[in-house]
């Protein structure tokens, strides 16, 4: 199991508890915290299951008896909410101990009904290590199972779209492998939830879950740029992978935070259509409250803000200045009126120098987008770094000043380079197939962590919404693990947000309203 989350991440979950019997539920009813509605065994069995929640942790561990949930008729005991339309389903499970039977399973189930033969579909990890996607089409029907190529999996997501489920199952650190079941009718409102089952009828076993996740996904008109969704503001544990919310918003999206030097607070910007578009806030991780940066008229910032090294200023992108596009700014952490560094625009930055002298961004210039560097007093022009054809974005200082690294498409895929601060000596540090984005370095210099689009994205997009990672390397290159399976994109982790002590990332992952 990954190690508990230190006390200075500690988060209250947002969603209250709430209960109640529902039609249909044959065993009791209990009221289950959480994203939950309530819990209780399924079919009966002689050894009675539990669910417990802690809020601190946001785990959940279930207990549970049951013969099997399989053949005509299940056993086991289910903790859930109802939904309707599409979602995703994401969590990580550990069992506890070594149990009774190889056979026994936790992950996801949605579920037509309460009843114990009811259709059904489920990802779920067995005690020896089977990963499978099992289903029942028809009440009292016979389970049908498709097995995963992953064996031992303890990440688990399950999709719907429709009458279409995706299991993805991956072990922690590696990418997902996706098993796809078409043309399976639940109804459109369902339970879902997680699962426990010993297979054997006179045991008691023990499961956790963590990093529990139920997400709305983007409709299928979604219009980028003009719709949006809500976020949540999530810490990451880097070693254990473990996450916490410390914010939701399901009616205002929030994008790329930044960790303040002295470790006490993010600083994000608000997107999408309201009047709060495009404002700066400082989100106090004690008090848990956000209060809005005064950057005087600049109102329409973007996702790429930075902080300097020392921690006193602020790096802004922003767009207030009718038809000009994005310029650069720098105003004081605290807030204040801010001094126009670029002249040209688009500029979006993305890095601050370790000794304070410059700004490097990426710069729209005569159809090409190239890496620049400016003096930070705004004091000289602007410095062409990169002169290669294909967009390059993304740079950011290491530490020590001796690299920047940065991303580009110079090689038709998207992937991680580093160069001198003048720009000389390139050279790319990912090749995979996966679409590479906003390396950020981290305090210690030894590593860097990036946002992983999938190959069938277009390599110069980082679109809103799509399933993505957040993968963790060594600074040299060489094996790149997941940390984070994430559903978001655009403003999850555009900018440096790795918090100060180099042991967790801040980023936003991005969810519509569930009920």
């Amino acid at each position: 199991m990954p190690a508990p989350a230190s006390s200075a991440l500690r988060v209250l979950i947002l969603l209250a508890a709430t209960a109640g019997a529902l039609a249909g539920a044959q065993p009791p009813v209990r009221p289950a915290p959480g994203h939950f509605h309530g819990h209780g065994d399924v079919g009966r069995p002689a050894t009675r299951g539990d669910a417990r929640y802690n809020g601190v942790t946001e785990e959940y561990t279930l207990t549970a008896g049951g013969t099997n949930v399989w053949d005509r008729r299940d056993e086991f005991h289910f903790v859930w909410r109802r939904l309707t339309g599409d979602f995703i389903l994401h969590t990580r499970v550990a069992f506890h101990g070594d149990g009774a039977d190889p056979h026994r399973k936790a992950g996801w189930m949605i579920r037509r009904s309460l009843n114990d033969d009811a259709p059904y579909v489920d990802a779920v990890v067995h005690g020896d290590g089977l990963t499978s996607l099992q289903f029942r089409r028809t009440a009292g029907g016979i389970t049908e199972e498709i097995r995963s190529a992953v064996e031992g999996a303890d990440v688990l997501q399950l999709e719907r779209r429709g009458d279409t489920y995706v299991m993805s199952a991956a072990r922690f650190g590696d990418t997902f492998t996706t098993t796809t079941l078409d043309a399976l009718d639940l109804g459109d409102e369902v339970y879902v939830g997680l699962f426990l089952c010993a297979h054997h009828p006179e045991a008691r076993e023990r499961a956790s879950f963590t990093n529990v996740r139920i997400t709305r996904p983007a409709p299928e008109d979604f219009r980028p740029y003009r719709d949006y969704l809500g976020s949540r503001l999530e810490i990451l544990d880097v070693e254990s992978g473990r996450r916490q919310v410390v914010f939701e918003s399901l009616d205002q999206p929030l994008e790329a935070p930044n960790w303040t030097v002295d470790g006490r607070a993010l600083i994000f910007n608000t997107s999408g259509r309201t009047e709060a578009r495009g404002r700066l806030h400082r989100f106090d991780l004690l008090t848990r409250q956000a209060a809005v940066i005064d950057t005087g008229p600049n109102i329409r910032n973007n996702n790429d803000h930075v902080l300097s090294f020392d921690g006193t200023m602020l790096g802004i992108s922003d767009q207030s200045l009718q038809g000009v596009g994005s310029t650069i700014y720098t105003v004081p952490v605290t807030g204040g009126t801010p001094t126009r560094i670029t002249t040209l625009a688009p500029s979006y930055l993305h890095g601050w120098s370790p000794d304070g002298r410059y700004l490097v961004y990426t710069g729209g210039r005569d159809g090409e987008f190239d890496i620049f560097r400016i003096p930070a007093d705004g004091s000289g022009p602007e410095e062409n770094l990169t002169r290669h054809p294909g967009l390059d974005d993304g740079p950011e200082y290491t530490p020590d000043g001796r690299y920047i690294y940065f991303n580009s498409m110079r090689g038709g895929r998207m992937q991680i380079w580093r160069m001198g601060p003048n720009g000389e000596r390139p050279e790319q540090i990912t090749d995979d197939e996966y679409n590479n984005w906003f390396p950020h370095v981290a305090p210690d210099g030894r590593s860097l962590v990036y946002i992983a689009f999938p190959p069938d994205i277009d390599p110069a997009d980082h679109p809103y919404y799509k399933h993505v990672y957040l993968r963790h390397m060594p600074i040299d290159g060489g094996p790149a693990r997941v940390i984070a399976y994430v559903y978001g994109g655009q403003g999850t982790i555009n900018v440096p947000s790795w918090a100060p002590d180099g042991r967790s990332l801040a980023f936003v992952s991005n969810t519509g309203a569930l009920d």
